[in-house]
C-alpha cells in the first residue's frame, strides 16, 4: 500500500507542491505552536503601542518648546542685566561729573563770568542727561523683572512638564519590562513545543507564516478554515474527509495547514 496523497483543495487551481505527512497529534502539536506565536506576535504589538508612547513623543515636544521659550526669556534677562549695568554706569558718570563742576562752582576757583556761565550751563546739561538715563535705567529695570519672571514662570513649567515625562517613562519602562518578562516565558514555551514538531512540517509551517502574516496553520472548525474564515463547499470537505489522518491539508482560499479535529465538522 502506498503513502497518503497529500490534499490540496481545488488543486486544480494551484501549483502543484511536495507531499508531507505528519502524525495527526504532530498537526494539533503545530496549533500549539501557532497559539504562541499568536500570542508573541500579539505582545509585541502591545509593546510598540503602549499608550505612553504617544504621550512621551506628546509631551517631549512641549518639553522642547518650552525649553526654547525659556532659553530666549533667559537671554533676554542677560542682555537686559547688561544694559542695566552699562546704562547704570553712564548715570554715575555723569553724576560723577556733575558733583565735580558743582565742587569747582562752589570752590569760588572759576571766576571768569564766561567760565561761570559756561560751567552752569554743563552743569544743567549734565542733570538734564542724568534725568534722561535714570529713565533708562528705569525702564530696563521693568523690562529686565518682566523677563525674570518669564524665566521663573518657564522654569516652573519645564520641571512640571519633566515631571509628566519621568512619570510616563517609568509607566512605560514598567510594562515593557512585564510584556518582555512575558515574552520570554512564552518564547521558551513555544520553543519546546516547537521542537516537538517534526522538522519538515515546522519548516512549511514558518514559511508560510511568513507569507500569511504571522499565521501558518489554522484549525478546520465546522468546515470552516479559521485562517480565512471562509467555509468549505462540499467537495473540499469531501476531499479532506477523504484524506488519510496524517495528510498535511492546505486551505485552497489561503493555503494555511489546515489542522482537523474533532469539531471540524467532517
Amino acid at each position: 500500500m502506498g503513502r497518503p496523497r497529500t490534499v490540496h483543495l481545488r488543486s486544480r487551481h494551484l501549483p502543484w507542491s511536495p507531499q508531507l505527512n505528519a502524525a495527526p497529534a504532530d498537526q494539533i502539536r503545530l496549533l500549539d505552536v501557532q497559539a504562541l506565536d499568536t500570542r508573541l506576535s500579539q505582545l509585541a504589538h502591545k509593546r510598540r503601542t503602549l499608550p505612553e508612547h504617544a504621550e512621551i513623543e506628546s509631551l517631549t515636544k512641549d518639553l522642547t518648546q518650552l525649553r526654547d521659550l525659556l532659553v530666549a526669556a533667559q537671554t533676554e534677562e542677560s542682555d537686559c542685566a547688561r544694559e542695566q549695568t552699562k546704562a547704570e554706569q553712564d548715570v554715575d558718570q555723569v553724576r560723577q561729573r556733575a558733583a565735580r563742576d558743582q565742587q569747582r562752582l562752589d570752590s569760588g576757583a572759576v571766576t571768569s563770568p564766561k567760565d561761570l556761565e559756561s560751567l552752569q550751563r554743563e552743569i544743567v546739561s549734565l542733570s538734564k542727561r542724568q534725568g534722561d538715563l535714570e529713565d533708562i535705567v528705569l525702564e530696563v529695570m521693568e523690562r529686565r523683572e518682566s523677563a525674570q519672571e518669564r524665566v521663573a514662570e518657564l522654569t516652573e513649567r519645564v520641571a512640571s512638564v519633566q515631571a509628566k515625562v519621568d512619570d510616563a517613562t517609568g509607566r512605560r519602562d514598567r510594562q515593557q519590562q512585564e510584556l518582555d518578562a512575558e515574552a520570554a516565558s512564552v518564547s521558551k514555551e513555544r520553543g519546546l513545543v516547537a521542537d516537538a514538531v517534526p522538522a519538515d512540517l515546522m519548516k512549511l509551517y514558518e514559511k508560510i507564516r511568513e507569507q500569511q502574516g504571522g499565521v501558518g496553520a489554522a484549525r478546520l472548525y465546522q468546515r470552516r478554515c479559521e485562517g480565512c474564515h471562509i467555509e468549505l463547499n462540499i467537495t473540499e470537505v469531501n476531499e479532506v474527509r477523504a484524506a488519510a489522518a496524517d495528510t498535511v491539508v492546505r486551505c485552497e482560499n489561503c493555503r494555511r495547514i489546515l489542522v482537523r479535529t474533532p469539531e471540524s465538522g467532517l
